[in-house]
C-alpha cells in the first residue's frame, strides 16, 4: 500500500509531519508538498514554466508549485511506482462550508480524485490561542485511512475531514455532516507601501451563516470530527429541467 501525502502549508509544516508519522505504520508514504505556504491556492495548476521538484530527505519532496502540481505530478510521472490513495493536511485552520472551494489542501485531494485515486482532505480547526493538537488530527487521519482499508467506500468519494483543535481524549468522535455556508467575508483592508501606493490585504472570512445541525461547522463547534463527503460534480442536476424550458425560449439570431 502505497500513500501520497500532500497539503498546501507547506513540506516543512507541522500538520504534515506529524501525518506522515502518524500514517507511516499503514502503508509505504511519501511526502510531495509545495516548498511554501500556499493556502487559498485552489485547484491552480502552473501551465506556463517548468515546475521544479527537490528531494530534501528520503521519502519526502518539494515543489515550486501549487498543491495541484504537487499531485499531479507525484501520480502522474515523478515516481516509477504507482499510489494507492492520496491523503493531504493536516491543515493548519479550517475547511468548513465554502472554504473547500478556496482550498489548496481539499484541491489537493480533489487532484487525486481527478486521476483516479481514492482521497481525503483533513484539517484541523486552528483559531487564535487554541491549542494546536496536529497530533489529535494525524490520529484522526490514522484511523480513518486504517477504517478505508479494511471496508473501503466508494472511491468517487472525497472525504473532507475537519477535526476540532483538541486533545484526541476530548473529541466526541466522527460524525458525518453536510457543507455548511459561510457569512461575507470581511472587508479588503486598504494599507500604503513606501511610494504611497494603495495596497490591499483580503478581509478574513466570514462567520458560519448556515451552520445548523447536520453542518460540518456545528458537528465541530459541538467537539464532533467532522467528515463531509464531497463531489467532483457540481451539476445542480434539479435545475435542469427548468434550465431546459427556459432555453428554449432563447432563440439564436434574435435581438
Amino acid at each position: 500500500m502505497k500513500i501520497l501525502i500532500s497539503n498546501d502549508d507547506g513540506y516543512r509544516a507541522e500538520g504534515i509531519i506529524r501525518l506522515r508519522e502518524a500514517l507511516a505504520g499503514l502503508a509505504d508514504v511519501t511526502v510531495v508538498a509545495p516548498d511554501r505556504n500556499r493556502s487559498g491556492a485552489s485547484n491552480s495548476l502552473t501551465l506556463e514554466l517548468p515546475v521544479r521538484v527537490t528531494q530534501s530527505e528520503p521519502g519526502v519532496h518539494f515543489v515550486a508549485g501549487t498543491p495541484t502540481d504537487c499531485v499531479h505530478l507525484a501520480v502522474s510521472g515523478l515516481f516509477d511506482f504507482t499510489f494507492d490513495m492520496v491523503v493531504s493536511g493536516v491543515n493548519d485552520g479550517p475547511n468548513l462550508g465554502d472554504d473547500v472551494l478556496y482550498s489548496g489542501t481539499v484541491a489537493a485531494a480533489i487532484e487525486g480524485r481527478f486521476l483516479g485515486l481514492p482521497t481525503l482532505a483533513i484539517s484541523l480547526c486552528t483559531r487564535p490561542g487554541s491549542g494546536r493538537n496536529f497530533a489529535a488530527g494525524a490520529a484522526v487521519a490514522r484511523h480513518v485511512v486504517a477504517g478505508l482499508l479494511l471496508h473501503p467506500l466508494d472511491p468517487r468519494l472525497i472525504l473532507n475531514i475537519n477535526v476540532p483543535d483538541l486533545p484526541v481524549a476530548k473529541l466526541r468522535g466522527l460524525k458525518a455532516t453536510r457543507l455548511g455556508f459561510r457569512h461575507a467575508s470581511e472587508p479588503a483592508i486598504p494599507t500604503r507601501d513606501p511610494r504611497g501606493e494603495t495596497l490591499y490585504w483580503v478581509g478574513s472570512v466570514g462567520a458560519g451563516a448556515d451552520a445548523g445541525t447536520g453542518t460540518d461547522f456545528h458537528a465541530v463547534s459541538e467537539g464532533w470530527v467532522s467528515v463531509t463527503p464531497l463531489s467532483i460534480d457540481l451539476t445542480r442536476h434539479s435545475a435542469l429541467p427548468e434550465l431546459g424550458q427556459w432555453l428554449s425560449a432563447v432563440k439564436l439570431g434574435e435581438s
